[in-house]
């Protein structure tokens, strides 16, 4: 039987500088969205950072880090300047999915030439 992953899981999510680790769950409720759009990549493909700068301040700045280890391999960065802290979460992980779809369609056949293009057989006499 094939195991399945939680599509509600966000994978390999690392807090960094402005979150505490006791904020991780609430962290994970608002990018949950995130794990139907990350699930046809392998678990150990996805690397997932997110930060606040300046929180509560005037200038509070989110920054949501995705890296898919594949070939090519993948670097997608989204940032929010929302000031309401959820609300940034909210928009960073939007974009987030955004940015996967149209690098899933990038990297697909439709989207590289190179995948795209399908060898001749030679012809047999």
């Amino acid at each position: 039987m094939k195991e399945t992953r939680d599509d509600t899981a966000v994978v390999a999510l690392h807090l960094a500088t402005g979150f505490l680790a006791s904020e991780r769950g609430w962290v994970l409720e608002r990018l949950v969205a995130l794990g139907s759009r990350l699930r046809s990549f392998r678990d150990d493909q996805i690397e997932l950072e997110v930060s606040v700068t300046d929180r509560h301040g005037v200038e509070q700045q989110v920054t949501l880090e995705c890296w898919i280890n594949r070939t090519p391999r993948v670097h997608l960065v989204v940032t929010s300047s929302e000031r309401d802290l959820s609300e940034a979460l909210n928009e960073v992980r939007d974009e987030l999915v955004r940015q996967v779809d149209e690098a899933k369609t990038r990297t697909g056949p439709r989207g590289n030439r190179a995948l795209r293009s399908v060898p001749r057989l030679p012809a047999q006499e």
